[in-house]
């Protein structure tokens, strides 16, 4: 679908106080010097609580940006609001270098910004192939159900999804690792640019993290955009290009993982700052 008219009304405000520095349908190219998302003074307040303040974040493609935050630092309302789920009040969004004001899901997905939610908005009910193209189906006269299960093997084969048995079993059956890659898969089949996953490893098993984690590594390494909300400070240096963290809803930190450690981002997680300088090798110790 033709992506909206994208214009934004406003001026941004109020920048925080950071170090930014700035098969399946094909991704976007890599090497550009504009970031695929930039995010400028973004603010956003429920009554009178202030979930973002001045918020900036350059998102470019073929990396894996970590999000980290405590509880309530505003990590979810952030990706809600580059979603489409939530309007910021003021600053600016811009898309490969154009200012967009994402009102809706739908928009969001017109530019090819596709979100993994904790829940994942699978149905048990529902088979693999069903899942993918939920209320997006293919017909002529009727279902085209032998274009869609192409489709759906291509993409999970290109993705190098190898888990499931059969493209026709029932979500309900699937591991908690086979959901999430084919929730991840889901996003790819609708021409993904930007891939927003919300803590894509919560409750996972050992094995079942690694595949989820190698997959959003070769997301990243096809020329997506990746942005990864994540507690685990493990998956986050594992797979991470940069960090960025939230401290009571201001982007204190946005940073090549390669200058972090793990007491680094501990301390900015919960102080919003950190003296330290960063160990030579990045600890992925538990």
């Amino acid at each position: 679908m033709p992506a909206p008219a994208a214009r934004h009304e406003g001026e941004a405000t109020g920048s925080a106080t950071t170090d930014v520095e700035s098969g399946p349908p094909p991704a976007p190219p890599t090497g550009s010097a504009e970031p695929l998302l930039r995010l400028r003074g973004i603010n956003k307040n429920f009554g009178p609580v202030q979930a973002l303040v001045g918020v900036d974040l350059d998102v470019p493609s073929g990396q894996v940006t970590a999000l980290a935050g405590d509880n309530g630092a505003g990590k979810s309302v952030l990706i809600k609001c580059i979603a489409g789920i939530h309007a910021p009040e003021s600053g600016q969004i811009s898309w490969e270098g154009n200012p967009v004001h994402i009102r809706t899901p739908r928009e969001a997905a017109g530019l090819g910004i596709e979100t993994v939610y904790q829940d994942l908005a699978l149905c048990d009910n529902l088979d693999i192939v069903q899942n993918m193209f939920l209320g997006r189906e293919r017909s002529r006269l009727a279902l085209d159900e032998e274009d869609m299960e192409t489709s759906a093997r291509d993409t999970l084969a290109q993705l190098r999804v190898t888990t499931v048995r059969s493209i026709r079993q029932p979500v309900a059956s699937l591991s908690g690792g086979q959901r999430q890659s084919v929730a991840i898969a889901k996003a790819v089949l609708w021409e993904a640019k930007l891939v927003i996953m919300d803590e894509p490893t919560a409750a996972l098993g050992v094995t079942q993290t690694a595949n989820v984690l190698e997959l959003v590594r070769r997301l990243a390494d096809r020329g997506h955009a990746v942005i990864m909300v994540s507690h685990n400070l493990n998956d986050v240096f594992k797979v991470a290009d940069q960090v960025a963290v939230l401290y009571l809803g201001k982007m204190v930190s946005v940073r090549p993982t390669a200058e972090l450690d793990r007491q680094i981002v501990v301390d900015l997680m919960t102080s919003g700052v950190s003296t330290r300088a960063a160990d030579p090798r990045p600890s992925t110790e538990a």
